[in-house]
């Protein structure tokens, strides 16, 4: 299986290019709009296409560069359903498996960052087993912290963090072996203790992430929702653009 991580530092997010180069089918996880000629490009040094494209959920941060990469390789586009989005998509359940060659794409239900949120787990044939090698976790686990809950539902950021404690409990129920790539990384404001590693894995985050070690979830909620930062800049306009798929719209 293939796959390249793609760190923008101006606003610490990260997404990936993976997939099966055996099979030439390639996909984007969290695709910055800043990136998208670098994603093409990659592909086409590999001698694969884009054929999917997944959103862990609708960004509130930057401006998702999934409309121009649909408009310019005809990929499907993969959301959470109930995103509510206004483009074409193909709309998620929990456990729904996306197949990509050898490489096969599960979707975890993991609300709480946002209602509609997705942790995407991925396996590879070619390596014996269809096990998870790794996870897309989005803005639910990240390294050292967990997303906020605070941006997409106004006013009930306790009630959303409780439902983040419950689907962090969830991916802890993977391997501690599976590699953990998040969408962000240290300086990014949806998160408040971020490292400034960009992987990581489950085993080492059960160990050392202090806000995994809190299994009540009042307390969990409380601890998560205590001096949360700025919210993004323009969050109100990217949310807007990122939910009606128009190509090229401005922030």
């Amino acid at each position: 299986m293939f796959l390249r991580p793609f760190l923008n530092d101006q606003g610490s997010c990260a997404s990936y290019l993976f997939g099966c180069t055996s099979h030439n089918k390639l996909a984007v996880v969290d695709p910055h709009a800043d990136f998208v000629d670098d994603y093409l490009a990659a592909a086409a040094e590999i001698g694969a296409p884009i054929v999917a494209v997944f959103e862990t959920h609708v960004q509130a941060d930057h401006v998702s560069g999934l409309p121009a990469l649909v408009d310019s390789t005809g990929a499907t586009a993969y959301l959470p359903a109930a995103s509510g989005v206004a483009f074409e998509h193909a709309a998620l359940a929990d456990g729904d498996v996306v197949e990509l060659g050898n490489t096969l794409v599960t979707a975890i239900a993991t609300p709480g960052h946002a209602p509609a949120h997705h942790a995407y787990t991925v396996a590879d044939r070619r390596r014996g087993s269809e096990e998870p090698w790794l996870l897309f976790s989005g803005d639910s686990l990240l390294i050292g912290d967990v997303g906020r809950p605070d941006l997409h539902v106004a006013g009930d950021a306790h009630g959303q963090a409780r439902l983040l404690h419950a689907s962090v409990r969830r991916l802890l129920a993977l391997p501690d072996h599976v590699v953990l790539f998040p969408s962000h990384y240290a300086g990014s404001v949806c998160g408040r203790g971020l490292s400034g590693n960009p992987v990581s894995s489950i085993g080492f985050e059960r160990a050392h992430n202090p806000l995994l070690a809190i299994d009540d979830s009042d307390k969990f909620a409380d601890a998560l929702v205590a001096d949360m930062p700025a919210r993004p800049r323009k969050q109100e306009r990217i949310v807007a653009v990122n939910r009606s798929g128009e190509v090229g719209a401005p922030a």
